[in-house]
């Protein structure tokens, strides 16, 4: 039996210049439907569906930053019902665990979610709806 159920959301990091337009790309362009939001005027986070039960999140990033080292694919989120079991697994195989599991809400969409870093340095986030 497999823990992933599949992807979850990828999520990308424009700049705060650049979040209306990469909204506008997505949502009005690609005409792709709003899941939640979340956030304030400051930093508006957004999830959008791509029709296949998966999603595309996208989070602003301050002007000022560098690219961050991930670039500006944030982090893969894999869909699991089983976050902890997941996070035991990898943390037993030597990887970090940068975040542990707890519990969020994202707008409206109670998750549980955790992060750890994966074998060629990409962030993988295990996301689990309640």
């Amino acid at each position: 039996m497999s823990l992933i159920k599949g992807i979850h959301h990828v999520a990308v990091k424009p700049r705060k210049s650049q979040y209306e337009a990469t909204v506008k790309f997505y949502t009005e362009l690609l005409e792709l439907e709003v899941e939640c939001s979340w956030g304030d005027p400051e930093y508006p986070c957004l999830m959008v569906s791509t029709g296949d039960n998966s999603r595309l999140e996208i989070l602003p990033q301050d002007e000022t930053n560098e690219l961050p080292h991930e670039g500006k694919v944030a982090h893969i989120a894999l869909f699991t019902d089983h976050v902890d079991e997941c996070i035991k697994r990898v943390s037993e195989a030597g990887y970090t665990v940068t975040i542990e599991p707890k519990d969020v809400a994202l707008g409206e969409l109670p998750a549980r979610i955790a992060f750890v870093d994966g074998a060629g340095g990409e962030i993988v986030e295990f996301f689990c709806v309640k």
